[in-house]
């Protein structure tokens, strides 16, 4: 017998997310982020359904990137950490990738190289996330290697917004951008998910949505992914493979960190950490259980979780549970569980049989 749980992708509802980026996009193209395996999803299995829609992917891996061009994926890729090595640099211009330069080490390896091709590229600034980007310093004499260099036949100039999700927006970062491009020529990368979303001032040139992609509201807090126009991709479900009664007083799972407080009923369900369920969901996360919402008990165990069955009465072996997905958006379990949807998506576990629905 097959064990029950499954991760059911819905590429409809994929395509649906990537059509509201596009009404909010306005004359700006999109790249679709299909990075750590399209958020979970199967990076072929979303490139196939984006295919005809989006204008282009954005990934992290070479070797992803080539994967999609042996499998005759033709629209541009664009490689969000660029290159490591100097050496990577021949087999882009061969798959006609487009890098992303965020170093003035990237800058002295591309404009050194001998290359069989030219490279449109990136060249991120940046403007206070302090992760990738060259200094405000930095940047001129960067860009003028890579305007004056032979390798690059275009460029595009983006940055990455820090706060784009949260309170203090991100004027303070564009007011750094545009002082820094002023008067250059080159077209720009703004928007990720979030200021696509919220922020006009970023629609122009590419945006990069990721995360609404799938389904998940950027700003859970603030608005749900529902009143956003999103619907779940991924529905991680599941199935009761045991019911137990307890008495008043007994413990559940390892720990014991559960006590029931009265006589009740729970469930077992087929999933646990090992199929990527957060392990540090607490006691109340909420769950589907024959379509109604209830909640853990005890500590999460590598393959199963336990869930609180008071008002379900219709509720036993063989009962269909929703983890996360259709019915119980991703972000509520996350909150609950004190991350973000994007984790909990990613971490699906290769155990996970997948089933496609169109």
């Amino acid at each position: 017998m097959t064990r029950p749980i499954r991760a059911t992708i819905d590429l409809s509802a994929l395509r649906g997310n990537l059509a509201v980026a596009r009404q909010h996009a306005g004359a700006a193209r999109l790249w679709a982020v299909l990075k750590a395996d399209a958020y979970g999803h199967g990076l072929m299995r979303v490139a196939g359904a984006l295919d005809d829609l989006a204008d282009g992917f954005a990934l992290l891996d070479i070797e992803d990137a080539i994967a999609l061009r042996e499998a005759g994926f033709r629209q541009p890729i664009l490689l969000l950490e660029g290159f490591f090595e100097a050496d990577e640099l021949p087999l882009l211009a061969e798959y006609g990738l487009t890098p992303v330069v965020h170093s003035l080490e990237q800058v002295d390896m591309l404009t050194s190289a001998a290359l069989p091709a030219r490279l449109q590229v990136y060249l991120k600034l940046n403007t206070g996330m302090n992760r990738l980007g060259l200094s405000a310093e930095e940047f001129h004499p960067g860009l003028t290697a890579l305007e004056t260099t032979h390798n690059v036949s275009g460029i595009t100039l983006m940055t990455h917004f820090a706060d784009a999700d949260l309170d203090r927006g991100i004027d303070w970062q564009m007011a750094r951008f545009e002082e820094a491009v002023q008067g250059c020529e080159h077209p720009v990368s703004l928007a990720n998910s979030a200021a696509l979303l919220r922020f006009a001032a970023t629609r122009r040139g590419w945006a990069r949505p990721g995360i609404m992609l799938y389904g998940s509201s950027p700003y859970p807090q603030d608005e749900s992914a529902e009143a956003l126009g999103l619907r779940a991709v991924m529905t991680l479900s599941s199935q009761l493979i045991s019911v137990q009664e307890l008495a008043a007083g007994e413990r559940v799972g390892y720990g014991g960190i559960f006590t029931a407080e009265r006589p009740m009923r729970i469930g077992i369900v087929a999933c646990g950490y090992a199929d990527g369920y957060p392990r540090h969901a607490p006691v109340g996360t909420p769950v589907l259980v024959e379509g109604r919402r209830t909640r853990t008990v005890g500590r999460v165990s590598m393959d199963m979780i336990m869930v609180d069955l008071e008002g379900i009465p219709a509720a036993g072996i063989g009962s269909p549970v929703v983890l996360w997905g259709e019915g119980l958006p991703v972000d509520d379990v996350a909150t609950a569980a004190g991350t973000v949807g994007y984790e909990l998506l990613c971490a699906l576990a290769p155990r996970v049989p997948v089933t496609e629905k169109e």
